[in-house]
């Protein structure tokens, strides 16, 4: 069975609109999943796999971040504009338009995973687990962790990357040649790239305002406003349940991850041996039934949680 989705749209955020798809029926007994995608600036499409939950009887959320895909775009805005707060504030937004704040599952990927965390650290009510896949959480320790992978590219190739950069020649094609060693080994191992994942990277590369501002010319060049960015700090305040997410070959490496297992109280790890940055993609038979098994559990022990409350409270 196949879920087709049952509403998309926009919502009003700020003056611009966030573009959002629905595919199942949220209001139901299951929490809705909400999709966070990375970036910052890129797109849903990578992700839409993630709907085939409605199969199973959870709603799933996709939206485009402001800034890119069918959200508002906003080429000429300054760049202090585009701030971790802004994604926090349309994430809220989304919630309350949608009337999910109620009963819902965050899942963030990469960027996504720290504006998830950065949420879930503000003990929001409805919030009934999260899962944070494939995500530094920290930039300082993503960019000492870039510097170890860069290292281990074949013989020449980063010091090629690096005569780019410096030279401010990144947008060459021979700068994504080079790019694409990178990317084929830690950001997607399969080959060619799905289609859902090359529209993500397309619609990015043509609408770069948002990356290039707060990440920089790639991946494992992070030059933008997000360089010494982390939400390590916050994560002793998550108090649901999470399911951390990675791959072997994750540019995403254990150093960055560790974090969100060290200081995050109710958390499980899984490492998924074939992938790297997107083993939604990668592992997809896997993928499905490790996130299948959390958000069920999730559920189990949340409707246990509400029956004992409703227990203590008719006896209290």
């Amino acid at each position: 069975m196949v879920v087709e989705p049952t509403d998309k749209g926009w919502v009003p955020f700020g003056g611009h609109r966030t573009w959002y798809r629905v595919t199942g029926v949220v209001g139901g007994e299951l929490p809705a999943v909400v999709v966070v995608h990375g970036g910052p600036g890129s797109t849903h499409d990578y992700l839409r796999n993630l709907g085939s939950l409605a199969e199973h009887g959870w709603p799933v959320v996709h939206y485009d971040q402001l800034g890119g895909g069918g959200s508002t775009h906003l080429p000429d805005a300054d760049p202090g504009f585009w701030t971790p707060e802004l994604f926090g504030d349309e994430l809220d937004n989304l919630l309350h338009r949608l009337g999910i704040e109620d009963n819902y599952v965050l899942f963030g990927q990469s960027w996504g995973g720290l504006v998830v965390a950065r949420h879930a650290a503000g003990r929001p009510d409805g919030l009934r687990g999260l899962v944070i896949a494939n995500s530094p959480a920290s930039y300082p320790l993503w960019r000492q962790e870039m510097d170890v992978l860069r290292a281990q590219l074949p013989p020449g190739v980063d010091a090629a990357l690096r005569a780019h950069e410096a030279a401010g020649t990144t947008g060459t094609q021979e700068y994504f040649d080079l790019m694409r060693v990178f990317y084929d080994r830690h950001v997607c191992r399969v080959l060619p790239w799905p289609d859902e994942y090359l529209a993500s990277f397309l619609e990015m590369a043509e609408n770069g305002t948002v990356y290039s501002v707060m990440n920089g010319p790639s991946e494992f060049t992070v030059t933008g406003t997000l360089k010494d960015y982390s939400v390590i700090d916050h994560l002793d305040d998550i108090e649901v349940p999470t399911l951390l997410v990675s791959g072997r070959h994750d540019e995403a490496t254990p150093v960055t991850v560790q974090p969100y297992a060290d200081r995050i109280h109710d958390v499980r790890w899984e490492i998924f041996e074939h992938s790297s940055h997107v083993p939604h993609l990668e592992e997809p038979e896997r993928f499905r039934e490790v996130l299948l098994g959390f958000l069920r559990e999730v559920h189990a022990c949340g409707s246990a949680s509400r029956t004992a409350g409703r227990e203590v409270a008719r006896h209290g």
